[in-house]
């Protein structure tokens, strides 16, 4: 959409909303299971909210949202890269359990770009299908990233309505050697990126944010007017290189457009929150913030976050990569201002939302564990925490694991040494010798260990020859040994790629006459260079 279009659109919306809630009862309908809502970002740091220590104060409605919920200072996505993660949080299963991962390299991050041929398995059961036990009805609005082709989009897996775009808004492209990436509708496109859905690359406007906000005001409404429940993942990318804000937002922050982006995102999250509130179905609908993977510091500081006093960022399984801006919100029932130090995880909202749904888990390997016991605990800081590990996988190789306040790397790697002296560097201003390696570094005899209390930027091995480092290695090892005997990996579903399953002729494009005529197939093995 042109920028006019899309103030229309949101100015219709909002004026049918306006008229539509006229006619609202004022006592909502009460559902016997609460409404779920998942807010996941994209590449947003640890550090990115004023709750977590932001300097800049710039999250008025997020540090509300924890000052009135429960904070997740331990929390960890299932992997240091965007399509991996978003598979485990919607399958509850580590990426090399549910296939999002590639065996053409040792511990090569992949993700799901135009010419990715695979996406999620039909053998995974994701949690929209699981939650229509209970007569839930699921949106997801924003970034898909599961696979572009027909077979794998959200309403073949148990959405049942969804407005977004399959791939990262990556762009502009030229139509004949490659399209720009689609915006669904439900099961067929309404416009590509950059065309209808205009991102200016120059000044970084865009009104995403804006149309995915009401597109979530809109379904909220929908279902607080009828008896069933609901699940909405909220997955908006403004926070992506490249990074977009509205033009209300553009030049708002201290910190560039980066994080005009995330006061965007704040702002949409506290209309969201606001809503429920007038529609009175608060106490009935919990809420989840986070994000799928640490902050892209390689991308520069006016394209990306903070990761607070992590190592590194993005792409790795330093902390940065890995550890993630956590907070839930459900009043009534979670204690507010309370903070949870439970080693958590991406994929244990999947168990927690089965529990909170009452649907029985699927018979299968889970690796997410059901945070309600924390969440409803009415002491807040409560300390009965259960004593479980991290996994920290890059591509199909397990490079470290937490327990406790410890972690053990048994391979270290940045990116390589070619990549890093073309300016490509993973952890700017960070380099740690002998831990942020440029080669792959094996560990495995002698594994490095932190303690992250003390040390959270892992700047300072424990001494191998320490007491402190033999029981912890002795705690350690077996936990490692236990997973990998037991580890059944699936198919690999980031192998191959070809120009002709990029997105040249999607659903719906002869409406629209968009559709682009493609190469003939010559699939080839992808490359992944970190």
């Amino acid at each position: 959409m042109t920028r006019a279009a899309m103030d229309t659109f949101i100015k219709s919306f909002t004026i049918i909303s306006f008229l539509t809630y006229g006619c609202v009862s004022a006592t909502p309908v009460k559902a016997s299971t609460p409404n779920i809502i998942i807010m996941l970002m994209d590449d947003m740091g640890w550090g990115d909210l004023g709750v977590f220590g932001q300097p800049s104060k710039e999250t008025p409605n997020l540090d509300k949202m924890a000052a009135q919920g429960m904070l997740f200072p331990n929390f960890y996505t299932a992997n240091p890269l965007c399509s991996p993660s978003r598979a485990s949080l919607l399958t509850g299963r580590l990426p090399v359990r549910n296939g999002f991962y590639t065996t053409n390299g040792k511990a090569r991050n992949a993700y799901t770009p135009q010419e990715m041929v695979g996406g999620i398995s039909s053998d995974e059961i994701l949690l929209p299908r699981l939650l229509k036990k209970k007569g839930y009805v699921s949106k997801i609005v924003g970034k898909w990233h599961l696979g572009h082709r027909p077979k794998f989009l959200p309403l073949e897996h148990g959405f049942d309505q969804w407005f977004g775009a399959p791939n990262c808004h990556f762009g502009p492209y030229n139509s004949s050697k490659r399209p720009n990436v689609p915006v669904y509708n439900n099961s067929e496109m309404v416009g590509r990126y950059y065309e209808e859905f205009q991102i200016n690359r120059k000044t970084g406007e865009s009104n995403l944010t804006q149309l995915y906000l009401q597109e979530a005001l809109g379904f909220i409404h929908q279902q607080s007017l009828s008896s069933k429940p609901f699940f909405l993942y909220w997955a908006p990318d403004s926070t992506h290189s490249p990074v977009y804000a509205s033009q209300r937002f553009l030049g708002r922050s201290s910190r560039g457009r980066y994080g005009d982006a995330v006061m965007e995102i704040d702002d949409s999250v506290g209309q969201i929150l606001s809503w429920l509130s007038t529609l009175g179905i608060e106490q009935n609908t919990f809420v989840f913030f986070t994000s799928d993977n640490g902050a892209a510091v390689m991308s520069g500081p006016n394209e990306s976050g903070s990761n607070g006093p992590f190592l590194c960022g993005k792409e790795t399984t330093f902390e940065g990569g890995m550890r993630e801006p956590a907070v839930a919100w459900w009043p009534g029932h979670i204690p507010g201002a309370s903070v949870s130090f439970q080693l958590s995880s991406l994929m244990d909202l999947f168990s927690t939302s089965l529990s909170l749904a009452g649907v029985s888990p699927p018979n299968r390997t889970l690796d997410g564990l059901d945070l309600t016991p924390v969440l409803l605990n009415s002491h807040p800081n409560n300390t009965s925490l259960t004593d479980r590990p991290i996994f920290y996988y890059r591509g199909n190789q397990l490079m470290a694991v937490r327990l406790g306040p410890y972690k053990a790397h048994y391979w270290t790697w940045s990116n390589s040494l070619e990549e890093f002296e073309s300016g490509i560097n993973f952890c700017p201003g960070q380099e740690v010798p002998g831990v942020t390696t440029h080669v792959q570094k094996e560990h495995t005899m002698q594994p490095l260990i932190f303690h992250l209390g003390r040390d959270p930027g892992e700047k300072y091995p424990i001494s191998v020859l320490s007491m402190e480092y033999q029981t912890v290695l002795r705690r350690i090892a077996p936990v490692v040994k236990q997973h990998l005997d037991s580890l059944v990996p699936a198919a690999p579903q980031l192998n191959m790629c070809d120009l002709a399953a990029m997105n040249w002729a999607p659903a719906g494009c002869e409406k629209l006459g968009k559709c682009l005529k493609g190469p003939e197939s010559l699939p080839w093995k992808c490359e992944w260079p970190h």
